[in-house]
């Protein structure tokens, strides 16, 4: 069966981006500039990478972990603002949105499905793992499908924004199982749901 991992970047206080949903990534953005925790995800996460980051970087290699992305809305529309209609041509991407009717690019899909039963079917279909870039929102409504979370934490905080998790107070338990620490700060953080 597949899996559903959510890799995401968040900020020391939870914050996945600014209270505008700005790109966290961007030169100048909340999350830095870069880190020798790049070339870790160039060699163990390479799908990662949006598609344009992996050409100016020369990034060729082969899918490892992930075949299909997820991705609501919110954080769809910053790839748009920046005139990147696909950040991921590399994986199958799923866009989660009620108001996009039709997507501006053929190789997204966009779906009004409610998002645990289209992560079930999903993880029925033959495949790599599943992975969800973000956001809180969608993360929320996933999360007893969230079979991973990999945090890049990044040494900053900033008080408010678009959480990790949004949504309604709901208590859920997760498993470390791996931690990497990186000269420039930012921390991998590998934790997997505990049962029950």
């Amino acid at each position: 069966m597949r899996t559903l991992t959510y890799f995401v970047a968040t900020t020391i206080d939870g914050f996945i981006a600014d209270p505008a949903g700005n790109n966290p990534a961007e030169p100048g953005g909340i999350m830095g500039d870069g880190g020798d925790h790049i070339d870790a995800i160039v060699a163990e996460y390479p799908e990662i990478l949006p598609t344009p980051a992996r050409e100016a970087l020369g990034v060729t290699a082969e899918n490892r972990l992930f075949d299909t992305v997820l991705e609501g809305r919110g954080s769809y529309e910053i790839g748009l603002r920046a005139g990147i209609t696909n950040a991921y041509r590399h994986l199958r991407h799923i866009v989660f949105s009620r108001t996009i009717a039709e997507s501006p690019d053929p190789t997204v899909e966009i779906t009004s499905d409610d998002p645990l039963s289209r992560v079930k079917e999903l993880k029925q279909e033959d495949g790599g793992g599943i992975w969800l870039v973000g956001g809180g929102r969608l993360a929320q409504a996933l999360r007893p499908e969230i079979d991973q979370l990999i945090v890049k934490l990044n040494p900053v905080a900033i008080g408010s924004g678009i959480p990790l998790f949004g949504g309604e107070f709901r208590p859920q338990k997760y498993r470390l199982t791996a931690t990497r620490v990186f000269d420039s700060g930012v921390v991998f953080l590998t934790y997997v749901r505990a049962p029950g």
